[in-house]
């Protein structure tokens, strides 16, 4: 074992490791730690959460993907390294058409991943942080949290519906009574067909589940009704 990877809000159910014992366990042991915070890192922007996210700073190396939860750009993602050198190290690429750069010792991201051409997808979001501010985004990011608790609340009462996990973060994981997979995905096309949502079944422990994930600050507790009304 030479790395771990802990998740900071799992992509499928929104669940965080325990951040904390895992760092304990890699500096006694010697191992690289990154965190998979691609989806639910956005959320240790709000206070009254950040206290899960505790453990996070001793990582060597995170991932955030601001085109999940921060309303980016579509693949803008960011890797963020502890000790840059030892990514230089272990990324950059020897080429004798690479000479000059590596020469001039710039900052060169090509160094810290392995890729080489890409386009500046931190423009934007950056733009964007610089004019609406990290409270607007901690506020929009809050906004899925509530949605998410109000999604949960309204399945607990549903006489066809069961909660499958309690939301941590802004995803909301629950079940349809007596239903098979074939019906899960029946009721997906006629809902697209309707143009009422595009809501895709997912999976958990092997059963087919219902899954939703709120990012986006506008959604409504109408439009969740509207949905659940069709189950």
């Amino acid at each position: 074992v030479f790395a771990v990877a802990a998740t900071a809000g799992s992509t499928n159910f929104g669940a965080i490791d325990e951040l904390d014992a895992i760092a304990r366990c890699c500096e006694e042991r010697g191992i690289w730690m990154h965190v998979d915070g691609a989806y639910g890192g956005a959320a240790a922007l709000l206070p009254a959460l950040r206290s899960r996210f505790e453990g996070i700073e001793r990582a060597d190396s995170f991932v955030v993907d601001p085109h999940k939860w921060l309303f980016a750009p579509f693949d803008c993602a960011a890797l963020v390294y502890r000790d840059p050198a030892v990514a230089r190290a272990a990324h950059t690429q020897h080429a004798e058409y690479l000479d000059v750069i590596h020469l001039q010792r710039e900052w060169n991201p090509s160094d810290f991943a392995y890729h080489l051409t890409r386009r500046a997808r931190g423009l934007p979001f950056w733009f964007s942080l610089a004019t609406y501010g990290t409270d607007a985004y901690a506020a929009a990011v809050d906004a899925g949290l509530t949605m998410a608790r109000a999604a949960a609340d309204l399945i607990r009462v549903h006489p066809r519906l069961e909660l499958v996990l309690e939301p941590e973060l802004s995803v909301v994981v629950f079940r349809r009574l007596d239903w098979a997979a074939a019906d899960y995905q029946q009721w997906t096309e006629t809902l697209l067909e309707n143009q009422v949502a595009f809501v895709v079944p997912s999976s958990f422990a092997g059963e087919t589940v219902l899954r939703f994930c709120f990012v986006h600050p506008r959604t409504s507790i109408a439009d969740v009704q509207a949905i659940l009304a069709t189950l």
